[in-house]
């Protein structure tokens, strides 16, 4: 155990340093004769770095902007540091870290695990690598759409990668995972393989076979993902993936896919609390009203998981600039309470039982209402707390879809915060759901959880759909799309 947490240690003083100084800067001090070079890395060591720079990435900066932009948070008007993502402001310069590291990291180890998991007949290692690949790929392509992805990787052999549409990626990874899939992955792990497996093997409770069978899932689960979201532009072929896969009798996740190593100790916290409680003060991010008025309406036991308290004081979403002779709650208003330890999630138990509850309402392959209510269940088991079984909780059963699907976004959408809030904000690009609020929230009309435009945003009254591609990729790379407004959908996105 000590050797483990020891490994861990390394990799994540690794991935702190290596978003402090850029990857860049770490590669050309780790030119060492007495070190080896990245090239004789292995898989063993290349899938847990890979795995830490993801979830630094999606459990850290872009849980942020998914946490404002999901309304779950708000930017304090007593700082500063986040009032261009709550004003929909985000330029060039932004994002550049994220962005370098999940493609010169994260990306990168997996790609070169995989080749090597391909050479030495590793197909355990080739499945779990496909899979993060994929996971990661696909949060950048729900991010900016056209990424990197058929010249990406070549090195000094192609510093000029071409992007490729949103679309084409997509069906991409879903032929690698199925190419994964199809190997004899199936056989355990050795003892010390299966300690490097962050996600299913991480806690020493999991059976080497246990591993193997919840990676099948998590690929199960994440191609049935990315086919939901091509619902509103490829109707037919998202349909005709989701069938197949019932018609395979495919197995989805019955866990959390979850990273659950952090402590509270210098490098190892969970990425959100280092950077927005221990770096920051916990001056910034603020409970949003959008957000608490739909858990105050409903009685909803986690506000105080979410928030510390069971009466949070919100602020309306965006209005940081609000005096405090105007509104002096805002300037008592509740932070999220986040924890040195807390996990970092990449698909939960929960989310998994609400994709399987919209597959079966769209087309009757599986019991819907059963699937929702395993769905909420999990939703609250995740904070140990018993569910409600009556109101919003309860499954409409309506022969409408649309009304049987508000119901599954919106329960969706309170399990995301403290867990992948992100997916609140590319749920609602792919529904609608939450809706629109044709009023402000200090509106006597607003709808206690309806969306309401930033009080100062700068789009014009559109909402964001996407990220600029930032100047690491910009100035590097002449084959860099066009840029476009953020409030432009990507690729399977409603019309804004």
């Amino acid at each position: 155990m000590k050797s483990r947490n020891n490994h861990i240690k390394i990799l994540f003083t690794a991935a702190v340093a290596c978003l402090t100084l850029g990857c860049s800067k770490i590669n050309e001090i780790n030119v060492s004769p007495n070190n080896p070079s990245i090239d004789k890395a292995t898989p063993q060591v290349l899938f847990p770095s890979g795995v830490i720079s993801t979830a630094a990435m999606t459990g850290g900066e872009l849980n942020i902007i998914g946490g404002i932009w999901s309304q779950y948070w708000t930017q304090s008007p007593a700082a500063n540091q986040f009032k261009t993502i709550d004003s929909y402001n985000l330029q060039r310069q932004d994002f550049n870290r994220g962005y370098n590291e999940l493609f010169s990291g994260a990306l990168a180890d997996y790609q070169l695990a995989i080749d090597k998991a391909k050479a030495n007949n590793q197909n355990q290692f080739l499945l779990m690598c496909t899979v993060m690949k994929a996971y990661t790929y696909e949060v950048l392509v729900d991010l900016y759409d056209k990424v990197p992805y058929t010249d990406a990787f070549q090195g000094a052999k192609n510093l000029q990668p071409k992007f490729d549409d949103g679309y084409d990626v997509y069906k991409a990874l879903i032929a690698e995972i199925d190419a994964a899939l199809a190997t004899d992955y199936d056989v355990d792990l050795s003892a010390a393989d299966s300690k490097v497996d962050l996600l299913f093997g991480g806690d020493g409770t999991a059976t080497p076979a246990d591993q193997m069978a919840n990676w099948r899932k998590f690929a199960n689960t994440l191609k049935l993902k990315m086919y939901l979201r091509m619902v509103n532009t490829h109707a037919a072929e998202a349909e005709a993936g989701v069938r197949a896969l019932y018609a395979a009798n495919a197995e989805f996740l019955d866990r959390s896919a979850v990273v659950d190593v952090f402590k509270d100790e210098t490098d190892q916290r969970n990425p959100i609390y280092e950077y927005t409680v221990k770096n920051l003060g916990a001056n910034d991010l603020r409970a949003s009203k959008t957000f608490t008025s739909w858990l105050v309406a409903n009685d909803d036991a986690r506000i105080k998981e979410y928030f510390g308290t069971a009466a949070p004081t919100p602020i309306d979403q965006g209005n940081f600039n609000a005096p405090q002779t105007a509104q002096p709650g805002y300037y008592i208003a509740t932070a999220p309470a986040f924890g040195p330890s807390d996990p970092v999630y990449f698909l939960t138990e929960a989310e998994s039982y609400f994709l399987q509850a919209e597959a079966a309402a769209r087309y009757n392959v599986g019991n819907a209402s059963s699937l929702y209510t395993d769905g909420v269940n999990a939703a609250f088991a995740q904070y140990d707390l018993p569910a409600p079984t009556t109101g919003v909780y309860a499954y409409p059963n309506s022969g409408n879809f649309q009304t049987n699907l508000r119901a599954i976004i919106y329960q969706k959408w309170a399990s995301y915060p403290n867990s992948h809030a992100l997916e609140g904000f590319f749920d609602q690009e792919r529904t609608g759901y939450p809706e629109i609020s044709p009023v402000y929230s200090l509106d006597p009309a607003y709808k206690p959880g309806e969306w309401v435009y930033s009080k100062n945003g700068v789009t014009g009254g559109k909402f964001p759909k996407r990220l600029v591609y930032p100047d690491v990729e910009r100035s590097r790379n002449s084959n860099t799309p066009p840029e476009v407004p953020i409030t432009t959908p990507v690729w399977w996105g409603l019309p804004n």
